[in-house]
């Protein structure tokens, strides 16, 4: 495809998620490598708040794997939900003496990340994510082969790119 195809073909809600997807992932990303590079001085830190060795890879492995997922596009809602989670928890474990003006600033940034998590979850990654390219590349096969479902059966979206729609 061309840069002018692809262009055209770029859609303004596309362009936002990414945006958005780029920026909500950048600080669990950079917080992850941040534990993992230095672990040591990460692991006395969280012990002094009561946090343990499992906990605290558990975390790195998290900020790590979920930041990316959403930052890429892969499995970005399951990532959303996770990260999501992990900031209300984060809020209601470490952040509650609203005494202090910076930890309630950070218990309200907690919440407002994971608000965003939760609208990403519900948006889905949009047309620029991996799991949007391996979806179009998968058609693109399935198209050229003579294998072409003929049972009229409906296809499910895939959880990360497909409309979601709650219950209520």
């Amino acid at each position: 495809m061309t840069p002018t195809g692809l262009a055209e073909k770029l859609h303004a809600r596309d362009v936002i998620l990414l945006a958005g997807r780029l920026l909500l992932s950048l600080i669990f990303v950079h917080e992850g490598l941040e534990l993992a590079t230095h672990f040591e001085g990460a692991q006395k830190a969280m012990a002094a708040l009561g946090v343990g060795t499992p906990l605290l890879v558990a975390t790195i492995l998290l900020q790590l794997g979920a930041g990316l997922s959403v930052a890429l596009g892969v499995l970005a809602r399951l990532g959303a939900v996770g990260l999501g989670l992990f900031c209300l928890m984060t809020a209601s474990l470490f952040h509650t003496n609203f005494a202090s003006q910076n930890e309630l600033l950070h218990f309200e940034k907690d919440l407002a990340i994971a608000g965003g998590m939760f609208i990403l979850a519900l948006a889905g990654a949009g047309g620029l994510s991996v799991d949007r390219m391996l979806i179009a590349s998968m058609k693109g096969r399935a198209g050229a082969s003579a294998n072409v479902d003929t049972t009229g059966a409906p296809v499910e979206p895939h959880l990360s790119t497909g409309e979601t729609s709650i219950p209520i």
